[in-house]
């Protein structure tokens, strides 16, 4: 699971749930983090600041990329067009979109910011 993150946004509790699905299915889960600045400022810290806070706030085990432009990042030039990802064009709206990948790293879905880490779409992938 690749997510957009930021440290002040209405979403940043969704940093517990998916501390929470890491650590219950880390077995077949890899998420990783990506703060950006994209949506509102709401992630101005430095890439320290930022670890420091995911983890003494939040408990953030799972890996965190450094802070990025998701407007110019090749990872989200990727999960974004589907001349790239052979699935499907998608636009990242807010802080903490969630793209799905199977283990051979093809693009399986896209869930928007609202949809918590702890959804039953993501469970039903995952237990499937």
């Amino acid at each position: 699971m690749i997510v957009n993150v930021a440290s002040e946004c209405g979403y940043t509790p969704q940093y517990q749930q998916l501390q929470e699905l890491y650590e219950g299915y880390g077995d077949k889960l890899a998420i990783v983090g990506f703060p950006a600045n994209n949506f509102g400022g709401q992630e101005p810290g430095s890439n320290n600041e930022i670890k420091s806070f995911c983890s003494l706030r939040y408990g953030v085990t799972f890996p965190l990329a450094a802070k990025i432009d998701i407007t110019a990042h090749p990872v989200y030039r990727w999960l974004t067009r589907k001349s790239e990802n052979g699935v499907a064009d998608s636009r990242v709206d807010w802080n903490f979109q969630k793209y799905l990948l199977d283990e051979n790293g093809c693009l399986i879905r896209s869930l928007p910011s609202s949809a918590s880490p702890l959804d039953d779409e993501i469970l039903d992938w995952l237990n499937s």
